[in-house]
């Protein structure tokens, strides 16, 4: 697999989604689109992170930029995780994690001196045409909206 950097095509997806259906990145094109990958739903980071894009939602979408979530969380987590916190960004589902891996997120973490595979908390944007704009990796929630939606608006 090449490493993902901007410029570069985004992977394509078909993915289940929060309130049934699926998810395609392919449906977007001609459109900018934020896609945030998280590890978790319903964790005190995730969370923040997801209300914080939905908070945000109204700003990008008059910069014409459409916003995805993305976690191994199977659908049925994604509606009570919506429905919970009142989200109101569409949630893809990778329990095959294939996508999360093609997109170089699925990594080897660790936490108090245990080492596991998770995601790790990223966002990517993808211009119009499909390719990476701009990547965020290892995401520190706090302030992290602003500064994706800054760098969208530019698109």
């Amino acid at each position: 697999m090449a490493e993902l950097v901007p410029g570069v095509e985004a992977p394509d997806f078909n993915l289940p989604r929060d309130g049934g259906g699926m998810l395609s990145l392919s449906d977007y094109r001609g459109k900018p689109v934020v896609l945030f990958f998280y590890p978790k739903d319903d964790t005190e980071g995730c969370t923040m992170e997801a209300k914080d894009f939905t908070a945000a939602k109204a700003d990008f979408e008059a910069a014409g930029v459409a916003l995805i979530g993305m976690s191994p969380d199977p659908v049925k987590k994604h509606d009570k995780f919506v429905k919970k916190h009142d989200l109101g960004v569409p949630l893809a589902s990778d329990e095959s994690l294939q996508t999360l891996e093609a997109y170089g997120v699925w990594k080897e973490k660790s936490m108090y001196g245990r080492t596991y595979m998770g995601v790790e908390r990223t966002t990517v944007l993808i211009d119009a045409t499909g390719k990476i704009a701009e990547i965020w990796s290892k995401v520190k929630v706090k302030g992290h909206v602003e500064a994706v939606l800054e760098t969208a608006k530019k698109l």
